[in-house]
């Protein structure tokens, strides 16, 4: 890998799993324990050699655009960012075909609401055309599977399996040695009408690689996160904050406040009579006033008072009252129940 490596990340998707809190702002752009979606999702990368040069390409829909360009010039201005816009969703493999001019050579592909943690220091050994990640679950049948022989060669990708004998689940995360063989495979893939539903899938574009002789390996990870439901991130949000994202002990440090870790509560958070935790995650500017909250995600500039809210998920600039229980309102809501 003496060329800089692209890294390709989709994200244009509708976000229709994570509604209403994507009516209003990009899906990668979520807050999760601390940080946002994308922020985690970059991070993957960071073991990678020569991350630093890397070329970033992001696939974003016209409505992500705007806001995802912002952020990356705010928060993370060092990195090189092409962005490609795909306006139609034909699925992922349309995606990455869309970003073809800025996809040269060496590559790697993640899914912007899927998480893993893995080591990518041993890529400049790998002499092969291409690694999956998979992890292995009880039971695939919702994913895609690897089959491998004995080698430990993929002989093939099998969506939704019938049955669990191989347990073997995809995770969407990909190395390809030469993105210019990708690119090949996409386009026999769409001659000869390799879809479901108009959506072209990544999955048979690899099983096209795969039927002219290109060699894949697997890469097992032990963790998996998944950012795309609001279930998925609430826990997804509760295992990062057990795992280095914790501030308990500066947070515990705020007048007005009772913690119960793993929390985490930025330096400005204006909090008064509140029982944060466990699994509360806070972003800038939130301001609360008895208000006892456990797995729970309030993101930038909300308002909240007199309200005991679990498994609950707030946008950006709401405003919440005499609430109880559960609640998932999207940026700039207000449900007052003390009227």
């Amino acid at each position: 890998m003496t060329d800089p490596i692209s890294i390709a990340i989709p994200m244009a998707g509708y976000g229709t799993r994570m509604r209403p809190h994507t009516w209003s702002k990009a899906k990668p752009l979520i807050h999760l324990a601390g940080k946002t979606v994308l922020d985690y999702a970059l991070a993957q990368f960071d073991t990678l050699p020569g991350v630093e040069y890397a070329r970033w390409v992001f696939i974003c829909s016209p409505f992500q655009l705007d806001q995802v360009k912002e952020y990356m010039g705010k928060v993370h201005p060092a990195k090189k960012v092409e962005y490609v816009i795909q306006a139609v969703m034909r699925g992922q493999s349309d995606a990455l075909y869309l970003a073809r001019e800025f996809l040269h050579g060496p590559m790697l592909m993640s899914f912007s609401d899927t998480l893993i943690e893995t080591d990518l220091s041993f890529l400049p050994e790998v002499k092969h055309d291409g690694v999956a990640w998979v992890k292995s679950i009880p039971d695939p049948r919702r994913f895609g599977v690897a089959e491998v022989n004995a080698d430990g060669r993929v002989t093939r990708l099998v969506e939704k399996p019938k049955d669990i004998n191989n347990n073997r689940a995809v995770v969407g995360f990909y190395y390809f040695k030469s993105a210019e063989l990708l690119m090949s495979a996409i386009e026999e893939q769409m001659q000869r009408g390799i879809s479901l539903k108009g959506e072209y899938f990544l999955t048979d574009t690899v099983n096209v690689m795969l039927e002219k002789g290109a060699h894949f390996s697997i890469r097992e990870v032990q963790t998996w996160l998944d950012a795309g439901t609001r279930d998925s991130l609430l826990e997804t949000n509760r295992y990062l904050l057990e795992h280095g994202n914790d501030n308990s002990a500066e947070a515990a440090k705020h007048p007005g406040v009772r913690v119960i870790p793993p929390v985490f509560i930025p330096a400005d958070a204006a909090l008064e009579g509140c029982t944060l935790g466990p699994g509360v995650s806070l972003a800038e500017g939130v301001n609360l006033r008895n208000v006892t909250a456990s797995d729970a995600i309030i993101e930038r500039g909300a308002k909240v008072e007199d309200s005991t809210l679990t498994h609950s998920h707030l946008g950006r600039d709401v405003t919440v009252r005499g609430a109880h229980g559960q609640l998932n309102i999207g940026d700039n809501s207000i449900v007052d129940l003390t009227l």
